[in-house]
């Protein structure tokens, strides 16, 4: 079998991956460590800074109680979370997460901008990084200040919230996969894919496949970077293919039908068991939510004077790491199979070995794969099996 890089792209690939590797490795401790700080030492500072903040800012705005749209939001956020406060739990919430992102600013910075431009792989220019993490940065924004009215204004008045709100939030994460052709478009900008012979070649494959969607579409990622993709985003009649610009550059039109078919044969895989898991292990989480903010509230941690106060966010930010860092190893061991299987799906649907090697070797060279990543970066939770062992699972080239 063709060697995947030259020894010089092979040292390149390590160079690149190494800081990867590192950060991989002290990320956890790093977290737990500002975990750490924040229950330890800056949640009752950060706490009074808050209320200040929102007390300045109640009289400052009073007007807006009488405002004719103003006040019946005001009016809805009061009765939502039960008493006067919400103000100061939404400016600790996001103070957490403001603290939380200015300590990673400088990892962010290097990760997502000065190693990428290092090794070649990103075009970003340093207005649009900015840009796209100020995007980032708002919708966290969005979902903080969402969690925090939705699970402790209910918690404050339903005794058993957390059954109350994680049923309808396991169906709203089978909903919000429809949704992400929408959430794509946030970042990059999408075009259908010009009628031609490759739109007719990806819908041929799909009737074989007995896979419907609604479009075919081009995703501009080429102004951030140069690594090639192709995935299916939505479900039912919102399933779109998503090409990426660079992946049209870069790949024949035989390699980018074996990507899609790649992807398709993740479609028919059975979903129903992992997305009953997934909604009794969310409902699961609550309930644990529920007993620590109990606990928390019995015995006044953090300064808590009452159940549901906010400043136990912190601890929940704990638990849920705790609770995802134990089981991605798990969930990891699942994908890399679903993976195999996926793999073996696309040779059967276009029965075009060659083809299929081909797009993963070029895969591996243009996104800069590791073909022998450390087995306990795998183990940690790699959701693909590395690219040399999905290479040597293929049947020999007639």
């Amino acid at each position: 079998m063709e060697p995947i890089f030259t020894p010089e792209q092979l040292a390149e690939v390590h160079a690149y991956h190494l800081p990867l590797y590192i950060r991989s490795a002290v990320n956890p401790l790093v977290y737990l460590g500002v975990l750490a700080l924040l229950l330890g030492v800056l949640i009752r500072p950060l706490y009074h800074q808050a209320e200040r903040l929102a007390g300045h800012l109640s009289h400052r705005l009073a007007f807006l109680r009488t405002a004719p749209v103003a006040r019946v939001f005001i009016q809805a956020m009061d009765r939502l979370w039960g008493e006067p406060g919400w103000g100061t739990a939404l400016l600790f919430a996001l103070g957490v997460d403001l603290f939380i992102e200015l300590v990673y600013a400088p990892a962010t910075i290097y990760f997502g901008y000065v190693l990428e431009h290092r090794h070649g792989m990103s075009t970003y220019t340093p207005l649009r990084f900015a840009l796209d993490e100020l995007k980032g940065i708002s919708l966290e924004v969005v979902a903080t200040s969402a969690l925090v009215l939705g699970l402790y204004g209910l918690a404050r008045r339903v005794k058993r919230w957390w059954l109350v709100l994680g049923l309808p939030s396991a169906l709203l994460l089978l909903v919000a996969s429809a949704l992400d052709p929408y959430r794509a478009s946030v970042y990059f900008e999408q075009e259908p894919l010009e009628q031609g012979p490759l739109r007719e070649q990806i819908t041929s494959l799909m009737a074989r496949a007995e896979v419907p969607f609604a479009d075919v579409r081009v995703e501009k990622t080429s102004v951030a970077s140069k690594r090639v993709q192709a995935y299916f985003a939505g479900q039912g009649p919102t399933r779109t293919i998503v090409l990426n610009d660079m992946l049209l550059r870069e790949f024949e039109p035989e390699e980018i039908l074996a990507a899609v078919a790649h992807e398709a044969g993740h479609i028919h895989e059975p979903k129903w068991p992992g997305r009953i898991a997934s909604s009794l292990a969310l409902v699961a989480l609550l309930f644990a939510i529920d007993r620590l903010m109990r606990r928390a509230a019995a015995r006044g941690w953090f300064g808590t004077t009452r159940f549901a106060d906010i400043r136990t966010l912190p601890m929940l930010w704990l638990l849920t790491f705790l609770v995802f860092s134990l089981s991605n190893p798990l969930s990891a061991v699942f994908s890399r199979e679903r993976e195999r299987e996926a793999d073996r799906q696309a040779l059967r649907l276009t029965g075009d070995v060659a083809a299929f090697r081909r797009m993963l070797v070029k895969a591996a060279r243009v996104n800069k794969m590791d073909p022998d990543p450390p087995r306990w970066v795998v183990l940690k939770g790699a959701s693909h099996p590395p690219i040399r062992e999905r290479l040597e699972a293929l049947p020999p080239t007639p």
